[in-house]
């Protein structure tokens, strides 16, 4: 380990490089991790996708321009809290025991963050956390409860609840930045900036209300997708645009709205009352005309289904990207800080998010399939000291690697029961030869509010193999040949070969991160009109 941390030494300034190698020393690199919430890889600029053009993320690209882009990072467990508890321990979720939404983090377990304590950093974690016990491992602390409000938001602290004025995007890099201007200077930091943003229900700042409202969007052609081709389970999922978005939480008819009956609906934006009376009048100008013009346009029957799903799908995406604009503000507010103090050269700054996100394809907004929108995750990485700029990446990486990164760059021991693999030998330009040929995932609620079922699974560069256990269903994905899993191949004669080499594959990295038995935690699924294999 000492050697690794030394090759870092050789390849700083060598001022930095000539220090004396101990806990407390400046040679050691301060780590910024900032982390959103369900940030596409479609809405990231640098990642190329059709969006890139209506509704660039300049900030965010500097990242890559400066460092590194990874074009192939995957998640372990596409949602919230388990993602997040894999990134804290570099565990896949059977291990460290946070499965599924609504379980308690064990803050007892060794995190990367207690580590770094212990090699001498000073470690915050500031913004959405959302594991259910308070935080562990860190010297100062101010989090969401739970979701978290976008208006007025809540934090926890050691203190108690503390409520604070404003836009929570804006104000979770206030407090950031505020905490880096006093921390104790002696010492390497690690910070985790920790974004709700663009978490649904993406209500935007008010800065932003009516940004994009004359950009025609690009429509994802999967939009209108029918499922053929692959499991029947897909038609029953519950995050469809057409019929799984309400009216008042999700598309923003509330305020002054007269409600048709048609929109009616039990779910109401909560953030509408967090708002003044002129952040309300603000609202109600930007929506009200555009909501009244739709009702008058359903009413006179102009309206087709088709034609619904559109105006729905503009709407999301507006908003969704909207809410995109006020991270990659901060994310550049964050940066221009850490230049302006001249901790840019030996600051790893990391860009992340704990999942992908759907834009409409497939019909879909959400996560939790193994399918790439929701699979794949940002990782963007600076750290000019060692990482040269404008490098991109196509190694298989995953969310549990981030921990075993973070330790050895500050020189701390790795456990060996840490399951991800130190990112560090990319960072250098180096991928080693026994560097991973694929990734496991595996998704365990039951079959959770959006009527996923359980599910596991392992992909390639090119190909993915996942199964529902409770129907005992395959489903197998050429990503070269069909980049928008449009069709399993599972059963096709001519994948036969792949398909044995993914099966055994699956099998092998099951056993290799010592998985658990289907018996052990497949329950009865309420998907319906489906039934489970008997």
């Amino acid at each position: 380990m000492r050697d690794t941390f030394l090759k870092i030494l050789t390849l700083l300034p060598l001022a930095v490089a000539s220090a004396t190698l101990t806990a407390d020393t400046t040679t050691q690199p301060n780590i910024v991790f900032i982390f959103s919430d369900d940030h596409a890889l479609n809405a990231i600029s640098a990642y190329g996708g059709p969006l890139k053009d209506v509704a660039p993320t300049p900030n965010i690209d500097r990242l890559a321009n400066e460092g590194a882009i990874f074009t192939q990072s995957f998640v372990a467990n596409s949602i919230c809290g388990p993602s997040r508890a894999c990134i804290l321990t570099g565990k896949h979720s059977h291990v460290n025991g946070f499965r599924q939404n609504g379980d308690r983090f064990d803050g007892g377990q060794d995190t990367f963050p207690k580590r770094l304590q212990d090699a001498g950093y000073q470690t915050a974690v500031i913004g959405k956390w959302h594991l259910g016990t308070e935080p562990v491992g860190f010297d100062h602390w101010e989090v969401l409860p739970g979701q978290g409000y976008y208006y007025k938001p809540k934090f926890r602290t050691p203190g108690g609840i503390v409520v604070r004025e404003g836009y929570v995007t804006d104000l979770i890099t206030d407090m950031s930045i505020e905490w880096l201007e006093n921390r104790d200077q002696s010492k390497p930091f690690m910070l985790m900036s920790q974004h709700k943003a663009p978490h649904r229900n993406w209500v935007a700042a008010q800065r932003h209300l009516t940004l994009f409202d004359d950009v025609e969007m690009p429509v994802p052609y999967t939009l209108f997708d029918d499922y053929s081709g692959r499991s029947e389970v897909l038609k029953t999922n519950e995050m469809t645009l057409d019929r799984h978005f309400h009216w008042k939480h999700d598309l923003k008819f509330h305020g002054r709205t007269p409600f048709p009956e048609q929109f009616y609906d039990d779910w109401p934006n909560d953030e509408y009352p967090r708002m003044t009376a002129q952040e309300k009048a603000n609202w109600d100008a930007a929506y009200e005309p555009k909501n009244q013009k739709l009702i008058a346009a359903m009413k006179e029957g102009e309206m087709s289904d088709e034609d619904i799903l559109l105006w729905k799908y503009h709407r999301y995406i507006r908003d969704y990207l909207r809410v995109i604009r006020a991270v990659d503000e901060n994310v550049g507010r964050l940066l221009d800080y850490l230049d302006e103090a001249g901790l840019s050269e030996n600051t790893i700054v990391i860009y992340s998010s704990d999942q992908g996100f759907y834009l409409g394809e497939h019909g879909w907004y959400d996560k939790r399939w193994m399918f790439e929108q929701s699979l794949s995750m940002p990782f963007l990485v600076r750290w000019p000291a060692v990482i040269e700029a404008g490098t991109r990446n196509e190694a298989l990486i995953q969310n549990i690697d981030y921990a075993p990164t973070f330790l050895e760059v500050a020189g701390a021991e790795v456990p060996d029961a840490i399951q991800g693999e130190s990112l560090l030998p990319l960072f250098q330009g180096e991928q080693p030869k026994d560097w991973r040929e694929s990734i496991y995932y595996a998704y365990y609620e039951n079959p959770g509010v959006h009527n996923v079922p359980q599910h596991d699974g392992v992909r390639t560069d090119r190909y993915k193999l996942f199964y529902m256990p409770q129907y005992d269903e395959w489903q197998m994905f050429d990503l070269e040949k069909d980049p928008e899993e449009m069709t399993s191949v599972y059963d096709h004669p001519e994948y036969a070969p792949i398909r044995k080499q993914l099966t055994e594959e699956y099998q092998r990295i099951r056993e290799h991160y010592d998985c658990l038995d289907y018996s052990e935690y497949v329950k009865e699924p309420r998907a319906k009109g489906l039934k489970p294999h008997q």
